[in-house]
């Protein structure tokens, strides 16, 4: 491998995110596929990430796990992309990132698992409830073209990929802000190309399975 960057994923996970996000960087950079039942759980990648998680990005030595860091790492790492605002006008990109990496997957996580909170356990939660949050995502997808304001950046590939999964897969309702966001974002020319370098990934469909 000869890239400054590789990326470790697999075309059924968040990895796609990463990969979109690699794509924007406009990097050259090598890829490593890990199977989940074997290499992503062995070494050497368990040394990359202990947590035998995909996706995970190494730069020039330095690991980095978890989509919304790796986000905003790659566009700090490549600042020609213009994917983060100047530093005074970061207010809003890191607030949605990391309330898309946080509440957000919280809530549609306990959602999607049938766990609602208590009022008491509410007040613990760092969601409080899933109506709170969605309602809350809606307005901010609403506010403005992109999450942070005018222009395309990092936070809108990390919020665009929970938007547009949840819509189409249903952890999120179809509300017509989150589809219009979502088309928004899911037509940059760097989303089609990692779509379609990890649908080129993903295996043949099983004889006799669903076409």
């Amino acid at each position: 491998m000869g890239a400054d960057l590789i990326l470790y994923t697999n075309p059924m996970s968040r990895g796609r995110i990463a990969r979109w996000m690699v794509e924007e960087t406009g990097a050259d950079y090598d890829i490593v596929v890990l199977d989940y039942a074997s290499t992503m759980k062995q070494e050497p990648y368990l040394s990359v990430n202990p947590m035998g998680k995909v996706p995970a990005v190494v730069h020039k030595g330095h690991v980095v796990t978890e989509c919304a860091a790796i986000c905003a790492y790659l566009a700090d790492a490549y600042p020609e992309a213009g994917l983060a605002p100047p530093v005074a006008d970061r207010a809003d990109y890191y607030r949605w990132l990391f309330y898309a990496a946080g509440p957000v997957e919280h809530a549609v996580t306990n959602h999607a698992m049938k766990f609602v909170p208590t009022e008491q356990q509410q007040r613990s939660a760092g969601y409080g409830n899933y109506d709170l949050v969605v309602d809350t995502l809606e307005r901010a997808v609403s506010a403005h073209p992109y999450i942070a304001g005018d222009s395309f950046t990092a936070a809108d590939v990390y919020v665009g990929a929970q938007v547009g999964w949840g819509v189409q897969f249903g952890t999120l309702p179809r509300r017509d802000a989150f589809i219009a966001y979502g088309e928004r974002v899911m037509a940059r020319p760097a989303y089609q190309r990692a779509n379609d370098k990890d649908n080129a990934l993903m295996p043949p469909p099983e004889p006799g399975g669903e076409v």
